[in-house]
């Protein structure tokens, strides 16, 4: 006979947490559709890029590049090959920073506007429609980037932002305005707007468990049999 009573409690708490999950769970929902509406390529505009075959490096290539002897930095890779018509050797560091030099072992200067513009332009559809080209240091970069290197933003006709490293030479980023949108969402869905990054943290795990209780308690209760009542006639 104390089955009654317990559903009772269960259908009351159940609907206190419904009101108070209610609003984050449709959150979560909306948020997981739009960020599912278009395929992941999309969204980190793969599509945008051009496919840049490779030029092979000429027989007789000669290349003479040597640290400086009070360099301790650790070295990750070092690739050789040739960019719009120049042999380049780029040397990456553990630290994620890289430089570049000539085959003659010169080292190259940091990325140009006009150099950064014209890489977006080879090897980005639209490429050529330039807004604007914007220089940032490492430790001052664009929301949208977030990654601690200097680079140039070379902002397009249609929204999309194209991040150069300035001194890598690549293109490091694409940015278009639904990546921006399906980056605010995903800050929505992990209830972390400021960092949009943070996928652990004590607001997002409660609302999470008390979700699950609240769905328990719904498969509990559906279980629950309502005995229909009987009218008799006067």
């Amino acid at each position: 006979m104390a089955r009654a009573p317990m559903m009772q409690k269960f259908a009351k708490w159940h609907i206190w947490l419904g009101w108070l999950v209610g609003v984050p769970v449709l959150m979560w929902t909306v948020t997981g559709l739009i960020m599912v509406i278009k395929p992941i390529e999309e969204v980190r505009g793969n599509h945008l890029r051009k496919e840049v075959t490779e030029q092979a490096l000429p027989a007789d290539t000669k290349i003479a590049v040597s640290l400086p002897s009070e360099s301790t930095a650790p070295v990750r890779s070092v690739a050789t090959q040739v960019e719009r018509g120049e042999t380049v050797t780029r040397i990456t560091y553990m630290d994620g920073t890289s430089e570049r030099f000539r085959a003659n072992g010169k080292k190259m200067s940091p990325l140009s506007e006009i150099e950064a513009r014209m890489i977006v332009g080879e090897g980005i559809h639209g490429g050529e429609k330039v807004v604007s080209a914007t220089r940032f240091e490492a430790d001052n970069v664009p929301f949208d980037f977030r990654r601690p290197m200097p680079v140039w933003q070379v902002a397009l006709a249609d929204g999309t932002h194209v991040y150069v490293g300035t001194e890598t030479g690549r293109i490091e980023a694409v940015r278009t305005e639904w990546w921006r949108t399906f980056d605010f969402v995903w800050g929505l869905h992990i209830m972390d707007l400021e960092t949009r990054e943070d996928t652990s943290h004590p607001i997002l795990i409660l609302f999470a468990g008390l979700g699950v209780i609240g769905s328990l308690l719904g498969c509990i209760l559906m279980f629950r049999r309502r005995k229909a009542r009987v009218k008799v006639p006067a």
